[in-house]
């Protein structure tokens, strides 16, 4: 096992959406960890992971859950726990940057499925 430091300028990056970042700074058949930014008045896409458990953790802004009829909004220094099964997606609904952890247990890696709504 290798073990190295982990930031936003040393890890891959990808993005998804409208212009957000993920920063993928673990990521093993068993765990996921990546910080993520979404600009303001972004969302993502209706979804729901069959294995995956996810906890999001926001580090700067104001995130909002949605669920299937329930919405929950998340302030900085907290986080929420989604078990499998639940469909969700999270948006940035301020006119801030929005940044925080996703931490998916195990990697989330072909366990999602888009919802049209």
């Amino acid at each position: 096992m290798s073990i190295s430091i982990k930031g936003k300028h040393t890890s891959p990056h990808y993005t998804w959406g409208n212009h957000c970042d993920s920063w993928v700074l673990a990521d093993t058949e068993g765990l996921s960890v990546k910080q993520e930014s979404m600009p303001a008045s972004t969302k993502e896409q209706a979804h729901f992971h069959s294995m995956a458990q996810q906890f999001f953790f926001i580090l700067k802004g104001t995130a909002t859950f949605y669920f299937e009829d329930e919405k929950l909004i998340i302030t900085a220094q907290k986080g929420i726990m989604i078990p499998p099964d639940t469909i969700h997606y999270i948006a940035n609904e301020t006119n801030g940057q929005l940044e925080f952890l996703v931490i998916s247990q195990p990697t989330t890696n072909n366990d999602r499925t888009n919802i049209e709504v």
